[in-house]
């Protein structure tokens, strides 16, 4: 069981490396690392497993969060409309994003940061992703506002960048132009 004590914090330098692609069908090793990524994440929102194991509650975790740089996340989290994603993806991309930026009007937060860094992080309002499910399937998936800024953050994993890599240094409350909020 994934804990606290697995998840690498800010500092370390695989945070900020580009994750290596993960061969498919991905490994036997591959696919358990990521059912108990997305396990994490489940328990994480279980008040009682939570409080037991003194899990801070998430709704995404990629990879190289957990020291290994491989191209996998794990999401499992409500959206504004009551839509369930529950998701571990393996090899995740976005093919196509919106002009359209959005932010959360609370900013972000990060397993992997200790800290609260206020800011809004400019992210596109819609995207689409294409990844390899837990199953195997080729996925491709169109979302857009809480749904869309979640996978966003957590594909910048792979790619070495975190969310306050976004924020505007000068001025870190900046709308970003073209956007709208989106309250969670």
């Amino acid at each position: 069981m994934i804990t606290m004590d697995d998840i690498v914090r800010e500092g370390n330098p695989i945070l900020n490396k580009v994750a290596t692609i993960v061969p498919l069908p991905p490994s036997l090793e591959d696919k358990q690392i990521l059912e108990e990524m997305l396990q994490y994440l489940k328990n994480s929102q279980d008040e009682e497993i939570a409080q037991e194991y003194q899990l801070r509650p998430g709704v995404g975790l990629a990879a190289p969060q957990i020291g290994l740089s491989k191209r996998m996340i794990a999401l499992h989290f409500e959206d504004l409309d009551e839509k369930m994603y529950s998701y571990g993806l393996f090899n995740p991309k976005i093919i196509s994003h919106s002009v359209e930026k959005t932010y959360l009007s609370t900013g972000e937060g990060c397993l992997s940061v200790d800290r609260e860094v206020p800011g809004y992080v400019p992210r596109h309002a819609r995207i689409t992703v294409s990844a390899t499910d837990l199953d195997g399937n080729k996925v491709k998936l169109r979302l857009k506002g809480f749904a869309a800024i979640v996978f966003q953050h957590e594909i910048d994993h792979l790619n070495g960048i975190m969310f306050y890599d976004h924020i505007n240094k000068d001025d870190p409350f900046y709308e970003p132009e073209n956007s709208k909020p989106v309250d969670q």
